[in-house]
């Protein structure tokens, strides 16, 4: 009896040995099953855990954005003031591409019948309603391009397009002064091959003649706060020039990616918000808040191309207006490659050529393209993934190509 003892314990001590080595090999997987199961209980470490929670690690960064399809689309701000309604109607025709996204907006100082004929016309435009891509700003802004306001409209309109679609990959400022030297199909088809972190805005920290009569003097603009439209106003006493970032300037129109208009709209950093501030008592703000934010922040700055993609004809030393465009500036508009040109009249002779020879546009339909469908032409949405490009883009393809391999070296990048 006391053999058979001995023997059942010996046996009983291999067998708990055994199991105890083998616990230490499936321990994990064993961890794994029983948190699986009692996974509505907090876990020890969890329980434990001492690291504070910043509102930091809650508001990061977004990731990276994922490759889009291989054909681009835009989200366009077109905006205008009193007396624009027909100028901003011809640019939307002109622009218009189902694959887009369109803002318009007229300012505080257009009469309301202006404002609301613009409403009137995009519920009625049958493409419009059917694609559902055209949105009007029905609460208009007080715009006042030498103070802030702009800025804030242009940021109010980013805000809409992040919210309204996901499907977007740059995003274009226009006027109503505004208008295309190439189609839509021209555009999309240069851009197919463009990578899409980069962002059209000029820019040079050679502030010049603008340290002085920009930069130091403190202004207030009555836009921030009034109904109606009045000139800045100077107050004292004067600034220096901030050392916690540089300031940077150029064109107030810019062709800037979907990520880039995210971070200034969310400023997960707090740049974009600081740098808002800092130009709600700057001269001339449009010119330089988008440039001074993506030549400080680290992760934008090397995206930034040093063009506009603007064809501008300008005094030098520039003056606040560029020079109104007509007839004689086509040949320099042409030749220029550019995708846009500013500023033009009403109806000028000049916006009919560009209609006739460069867009193929006829009787103030839309500009026509691959997606154009039905008995007359444009009348109908086809295939809006069909791309019919012209001389148009062969000669943006050159530009772009010439800009970005700039960029690619550094060269004159936030400089």
């Amino acid at each position: 009896m006391e053999k058979k003892w001995l023997y059942s314990l010996v046996m009983t001590s291999l067998v708990c040995v055994g199991l105890i080595a083998t616990s230490f090999n499936i321990g994990n997987v064993s961890s794994l099953r029983i948190n699986t199961f009692f996974f509505f209980l907090p876990s020890r470490s969890s329980a434990n855990q001492t690291t504070p929670v910043f509102a930091e690690y809650k508001v990061s960064k977004p990731p990276p954005p994922l490759s889009g399809p291989a054909i681009p689309r835009f989200a366009y701000l077109i905006s205008g003031s009193k007396g624009d309604l027909e100028k901003l109607w011809r640019t939307l025709y002109a622009l218009y591409h189902p694959l887009n996204h369109y803002v318009v907006h007229l300012d505080l100082e257009s009469p309301p019948e202006e404002r609301l004929e613009l409403s009137s016309r995009i519920e009625k435009e049958p493409i419009f309603t059917e694609v559902g891509n055209v949105f009007m700003i029905t609460k208009a802004n007080m715009v006042t391009y030498r103070g802030p306001t702009m800025v804030a409209n242009t940021l109010h309109a980013c805000a809409i397009l992040l919210k309204r679609s996901k499907d977007w990959d740059w995003f274009i400022n226009l006027s109503a002064s505004d208008y295309p030297l190439v189609t839509q199909d021209d555009l999309l088809y240069t851009f197919s091959t463009v990578d899409r972190s980069l962002n059209f805005i000029e820019h040079t920290s050679q502030l010049d003649w603008k340290k002085d009569k920009r930069a130091m003097p403190l202004i207030i603009d009555p836009g921030l706060y009034m109904s109606t439209k009045s000139d800045i106003y100077w107050v004292n006493p004067r600034r220096t020039l901030p050392t916690a970032f540089n300031l940077f300037t150029g064109s107030a129109w810019m062709v800037i990616s979907r990520a880039f208009v995210e971070y200034c709209v969310w400023g997960w950093d707090n740049l974009p918000r600081t740098l808002l501030m800092y130009y709600t008592n700057f001269v001339s703000s449009p010119e330089g808040y988008f440039q001074t934010v993506i030549c400080n922040a680290e992760d934008f700055a090397r995206t930034a191309v040093n063009s506009d993609l603007h064809y501008i004809s300008w005094d030098i030393p520039p003056r606040q207006h560029p020079h109104t465009l007509s007839l004689n500036d086509t040949n320099k508009m042409i030749a220029s490659s550019a995708a846009f040109a500013r500023k033009f009249r009403q109806d000028d002779p000049a916006l009919d050529m560009i209609d006739k020879d460069l867009l193929r546009r006829r009787n103030g339909k839309f500009t026509p393209g691959g997606w154009c469908s039905g008995i007359s032409n444009c009348t109908k949405v086809g295939d809006v993934t069909k791309l019919k490009p012209g001389p148009g883009a062969q000669r943006l393809r050159r530009l772009v190509a010439r800009l970005t391999l700039q960029a690619r070296f550094g060269t004159n990048q936030c400089k």
